[in-house]
């Protein structure tokens, strides 16, 4: 029953509100078929189902006819097959015919509320942990992860693309503990080129809450920086972020995207302003928890607004210091996290930006706390950027409190929705543009397999041939007579497979066009029966199979 198990988490897929049955119905075969070989055949006239962006999960309600698999199942354990073996009578032509997928699947503040995007988050200093986890699941070659505030994002390069998402799905939930029903219901899925263009989308800051923010192309960089010698973070993953960055940089410099509200920092500011009484918007008393990336942009943000005094909670004084002769015109005060209670009695409005995995402010605490003055609206304003969050949900239900967090931050980004749309549509031009010179680039790399291929076929032939040769010739052939035979035969192949091999190459010194050269590499597929991408799959799958194999021995 493996196969029936393989063939239903791959194809069966339901929508959330809703699901895809797919049912298989076996035929009646001849007595000379074994019900294996029927069942593939079968498996061929199914179409892959299609995911859209947007919450769509897997549900495993494929239904297979056990009399269909009744003496397949005897035969396989009869036969002992090896994982792979069995993988191949498993319907593998939809493993094997086709070539590895870029593949992204995550929750962002689109799809998932921030109670659930802090459950999956990934701290930054597991990012490289992370990958090497991915990478060791059967059908993951490549990995990089992408987690900030306002999304979580698993971008894998897969053998197989619908067990590629079960597999990294079930990672998710193990990972976090969020059960693989409840991510489905809030992940999106996107493949190859849409895959490619919203991670370049993301990284000019047109999938963000605050469109053209200049934070996320930094937590891109980022990506990059945390991969490097990373085991798994391979060549096409990392040319994907780095054409990311290019395409980032470009739309910031050809479109005025970035100006105004431009980072969660400033929007957050722009709410807590919002949000006071507009005569103690100038004399509130504020806190910010925390002086990282995020709280040093908050503290600017403010400074700029007005807000020149303000007391700073931060583990250590170096960055507060740092901030403070930067800012020379505002009077910033350190305090550490042992005060920050004694500082948030003091405190009207408080910022919360911080990496801490577990609530800084609970209700208990928050409660005890005295109460603001009735001049500057009678509640303490928290304003938690922080994912996961630094202030308890249950703080909100004090009366003398009001909590915002980063999904309330779209009341400030609805202002000027109009200019933005245009700005937006200025940028995805450029993204466009973009995106077809990836792909082009990357469906070029698609004849490398293929001239390996080739030249090892050639090899292998002039080496018989050498070595048939001088078998007839006598073991007393002179040194220099094997090297000239050798010569001769070695100047043989590179000639003859000069023009091929120039005609599979897409360096821009020639004209031919990038389909006139993949019809070039699936003649010479066929012609020498390279059969380059099942080749190059199976040797894939052999070898995640053997290392995975060694690591559980």
């Amino acid at each position: 029953m493996a196969v029936a198990s393989g063939f239903a988490t791959s194809f069966a897929v339901a929508e959330s509100g809703g699901s895809f049955n797919c049912d298989y119905l076996t035929s009646t075969s001849s007595s000379s078929t074994s019900s294996l070989d029927c069942f593939r055949r079968q498996v061929r006239t199914i179409k892959p189902l299609v995911y859209r962006k947007r919450s769509y999960s897997l549900s495993p309600k494929c239904e297979v006819s056990s009399n269909a698999l009744k003496n397949g199942d005897k035969e396989t354990r009869k036969s002992s097959l090896s994982a792979l073996e069995l993988l191949k009578t498993s319907a593998a032509d939809r493993y094997t015919k086709k070539s590895s997928s870029i593949m992204v699947i995550g929750l962002n503040i689109h799809t998932a509320p921030v109670e659930v995007r802090e459950k999956v988050s990934i701290p930054e200093a597991q990012w490289p942990q992370a990958i090497r986890e991915l990478c060791s699941l059967n059908h993951i070659e490549e990995a990089a992860v992408l987690s900030t505030c306002n999304r979580i994002e698993i971008y894998v390069l897969a053998l197989a693309q619908n067990r590629g998402i079960k597999e990294v799905t079930e990672w998710m939930s193990k990972f976090s503990g969020v059960p693989v029903t409840e991510l489905c219901q809030h992940r999106f899925l996107l493949y190859n080129q849409d895959a490619t263009q919203h991670l370049f989308e993301v990284a000019a800051g047109l999938d963000s809450l605050v469109l053209g923010e200049g934070q996320i192309l930094a937590q891109v960089k980022q990506v990059v920086k945390n991969g490097q010698g990373v085991p798994g973070f391979g060549r096409k993953i990392g040319d994907l972020f780095k054409h990311a960055i290019t395409a980032g940089k470009r739309v910031r410099t050809e479109t005025n995207i970035s100006s105004g509200t431009v980072s969660v920092s400033s929007a957050a500011v722009e709410l807590a302003l919002l949000k006071l009484p507009e005569y103690s918007s100038s004399t509130a008393r504020i806190l910010v928890v925390g002086a990282g990336k995020m709280g040093k942009l908050v503290i600017k943000h403010l400074v700029a607004k007005g807000c020149k005094k303000m007391v700073v909670i931060n583990r250590t004084e170096d960055r507060v210091a740092a901030i403070r002769e930067e800012l020379t015109d505002a009077d910033i005060i350190y305090k550490p996290f042992s005060e920050m209670l004694a500082c948030a009695a003091q405190a009207d409005v408080i910022f919360t930006c911080t990496a801490s995995e577990a609530p800084l402010f609970i209700k208990e605490s928050v409660q005890a706390l005295p109460s603001v003055n009735s001049e500057d609206g009678g509640r303490r304003l928290f304003i938690d950027i922080s994912v996961p969050r630094n202030v308890e949900p249950s703080v909100s239900e004090l009366e003398g409190a009001c909590v915002y967090n980063v999904d309330d931050l779209k009341e400030v980004v609805e202002a000027n929705k109009e200019d933005r749309l245009r700005k937006k549509m200025e940028a995805e031009a450029i993204i466009a543009e973009e995106v077809k010179q990836f792909e082009a680039l990357k469906d070029s790399l698609e004849t490398v397999p293929t001239i390996k291929k080739l030249r090892a076929y050639a090899e292998r032939i002039r080496a018989a041939e050498v070595d048939k040769c001088l078998s007839k010739m006598g073991d007393d052939l002179p040194k220099n007579k094997k090297k000239a035979i050798y010569d001769l035969s070695l100047g043989i192949v590179n000639k003859l497979l000069h023009g091929p091999m120039q005609h599979l190459k897409c360096d821009g010194n020639e004209n031919r066009t990038l389909n006139e050269i993949l019809e070039n590499m699936h003649a010479l597929n066929r012609i020498f029966g390279l059969d380059t991408e099942i080749s190059v799959l199976e040797e894939k799958l052999r070898a995640k199979i053997e290392q995975n194999q060694k690591q559980s021995s």
